[in-house]
């Protein structure tokens, strides 16, 4: 039933419209596509793939070299999926360990806080470089407008992320 499945099963339904993934393969999809708007880990992955199973939602394949497995999503995976893109997509929930621990500022080591800080910055400036070529690529190709658009929110994020990383006190 489709009012069970969950944002991140979802998200894999939503992938395998592309075609047979195995769950690597949903991995690298997720993380290219979905960053950083969006996480989903292997575990995650390899936990959903067979809920999704068992409901009917996608049917496994054949398994291929190291046992890996391609999933293809069913005509009820379809219908799911769809009914699942008609919910209200309820409040908006960020998760950031960097932004936690700044929070907890004041409970650093002296000079913990400046490292933190320079690291993101690194860690955000190329994901700013990735996003803003993923960017490059769907306008060159006459990418899906959707997926451009959050290729944009992901270039905006980054930017948004790396000025405040520049106000965070450091001393």
């Amino acid at each position: 039933m489709a009012a069970n499945l969950n944002s991140t099963a979802a998200a894999l339904l939503g992938l395998l419209h592309e075609g047979p993934m195995t769950g690597g393969e949903l991995v690298a999809a997720a993380k290219e596509r979905m960053e950083p708007f969006w996480s989903v880990t292997r575990s995650q992955v390899y936990r959903e793939l067979p809920g999704l199973a068992e409901a009917g939602y996608v049917r496994p394949g054949k398994l291929g070299p190291r046992a890996a497995q391609p999933y293809t999503i069913t005509a009820a995976g379809k219908r799911a999926f769809r009914s699942w893109l008609a919910e209200e997509a309820g409040a908006d929930h960020s998760r950031n360990p960097l932004v936690l621990r700044v929070s907890f500022g004041a409970h650093h080591q002296p000079g913990a806080v400046a490292k933190l800080v320079d690291e993101a910055r690194g860690r955000h400036q190329e994901a700013l470089t990735v996003n803003r070529s993923r960017v490059n690529q769907l306008k060159r190709e006459g990418g899906d407008p959707y997926q451009l658009a959050t290729a944009e929110f992901g270039v905006a994020y980054e930017r948004a992320l790396l000025r405040w990383l520049d106000a965070v006190p450091t001393t």
